[in-house]
């Protein structure tokens, strides 16, 4: 007799009840709390909608691009961090305005507090995996040149990553489960749908590594070396994350303290999933 697969959200990081110690509004950091911490991640969250809207503006208007935009990884990655700045800082804003007793996802339906999770594993996988491939496979001797592109390569090629360090480092947001490498896998595969239907519709690649041109094999190996690329990102990115709950939790001293605000899981409850 077959077993049937189910789908379990305490599978995917999603607890019932969830986030019971306020993990994800809250930092390890004395001098980031909730107030604090609302306010960076809504600076972040106007400063790359800044960096959105003048991109897509000026390649609308000036140079004519504006119809491929969402056709990059870049922007596609870029504007989750975005959407994630802007989620979590409201909901951190509001935790603080509720004087610490809870935020509104804790109530919301468990698939909005699914994606919310699946969200910030993409922001601290994503542009790491950019900023890797931009500069090691795409940048050129004019990348920096002229104040427009400098501007627009270190925002979205540098600051993405540092973006996304600040929640590795400075929350305390419990690591990703191994689950979530998955979905993170699955939407590097579609975007290379994305990346071939630009191609039919618009005549070019994205990214010349996706030419096949007389080299297929190449192509392949590209493919192959980021997917290996991405799994290798989520590790580090996964225990680097754990590292910080580790020494976190060291930093409170007694386990007499787990129901603290922002006090970080078990060890033991995030191998779980």
């Amino acid at each position: 007799m077959k077993k049937k697969l189910s789908f379990s959200y305490a599978s995917f990081g999603v607890s019932t009840p969830f986030d019971r110690s306020f993990t994800l509004v809250t930092s390890p950091l004395p001098f980031l709390p909730p107030s604090v911490l609302g306010a960076v991640r809504v600076l972040l969250a106007v400063y790359t909608l800044l960096v959105i809207v003048v991109i897509l503006g000026l390649e609308t208007t000036v140079y004519d691009s504006g119809s491929s935009y969402l056709s990059y990884f870049t922007s596609l990655s870029y504007i989750g961090l975005c959407a994630y700045f802007w989620a979590s800082g409201v909901q951190t804003i509001a935790f603080a305005r509720a004087r610490r007793i809870c935020y509104p996802l804790q109530k919301w339906p468990r698939p909005l507090q699914l994606m919310h999770a699946l969200l910030y594993t993409s922001i601290v996988v994503y542009p790491i995996i950019v900023t890797i491939v931009f500069w090691s496979l795409l940048s050129s001797p004019q990348t920096l040149e002229g104040t427009y592109n400098a501007w627009g390569n270190i925002s979205r090629h540098i600051l993405n990553s540092s973006f996304a360090l600040f929640e590795i480092t400075c929350t305390n947001v419990s690591p990703p489960p191994w689950s979530h490498l998955g979905p993170v896998l699955i939407i590097l595969v579609l975007y290379l749908g994305v990346a071939y239907i630009t191609r039919a519709t618009q005549g070019f690649y994205t990214y010349t590594f996706l030419d096949p041109g007389s080299h297929p094999g190449l192509v392949a190996a590209y493919v192959f070396g980021i997917a290996a690329g991405c799994c290798i990102v989520f590790a580090v990115v996964k225990g680097v994350i754990t590292l910080r709950c580790w020494l976190s939790r060291r930093r409170w001293g007694s386990e007499a303290d787990a129901g603290r605000p922002g006090q970080p899981e078990a060890l033991d409850e995030w191998e779980e999933v």
